[in-house]
């Protein structure tokens, strides 16, 4: 192998190393980051949250085509904060903790049919439903539950944040990574060990036979 091969394969190598740590960093940063905002109704970004959609409840059907918003389960849908929860109007879509029997606790993103109020026009509560059945929901969101109005959405992308937070996302996307960097730097110093103790036998040999020339 000549110096230019050499000279090659080795940057060849620093690349590829410097490629899986600038993956292994990415990817422990973006699991942090999802494990600590995606689902957590106590963390935002800039006034957003993350909630990963669980069902199909506001997805495309002959009830919402009409409709300008749709997500499925699997989308990422971003949740912007509300200063006030009792200014918002029908045919907005809000998240809110719901109070429902069957879903009780659970993040909820649905449209605003119906606004309840007092007489003297306080507002108790949201009449909400699903796009996709045209159903009510069985509770009244009160304005204390609501978590923040719908923003925008991610397509699909739920789906990997899901398996990310996983155990096995974790060990695909960070512990292998991470094993496979050690592996490889541990090889490449045995390498260089090996590289030096034959640099130091030849100097030697060397050194012996120049002794041996000068009798």
């Amino acid at each position: 192998m000549n110096s230019t091969t050499k000279k090659v394969l080795n940057i060849s190598l620093r690349v590829v190393t410097w490629l899986l740590v600038a993956f292994t960093v990415f990817m422990m940063i973006f699991t942090i980051v999802t494990v600590t905002t995606v689902d957590r109704n106590d963390r935002s970004i800039f006034g957003v949250k993350f909630y990963i959609v669980q069902t199909d409840s506001m997805s495309l059907s002959e009830n919402n085509k009409d409709m300008d918003v749709h997500f499925n389960a699997g989308d990422i849908v971003f949740v912007r904060n509300v200063k006030d929860a009792r200014t918002l109007q029908e045919g907005d879509i809000i998240a809110f903790m719901s109070t429902n029997s069957e879903s009780y606790g659970e993040t909820v993103t649905h449209m605003i049919r119906e606004i309840k109020k007092t007489d003297d026009g306080k507002v108790l509560g949201y009449v909400t439903y699903g796009t996709n059945t045209g159903t009510n929901d069985e509770a009244l969101v009160e304005p204390e539950y609501v978590l923040g109005a719908y923003s925008g959405k991610l397509p699909g992308v739920g789906n990997f944040f899901a398996f990310v937070k996983s155990t096995p996302g974790y060990i695909v996307c960070i512990l292998v990574p991470f094993l496979l960097l050690i592996l490889y730097n541990g090889v490449n110093v045995i390498r260089l060990f090996r590289q030096y103790k034959r640099e130091q036998m030849e100097e030697m040999q060397a050194e012996k036979d120049k002794l041996e020339a000068e009798r």
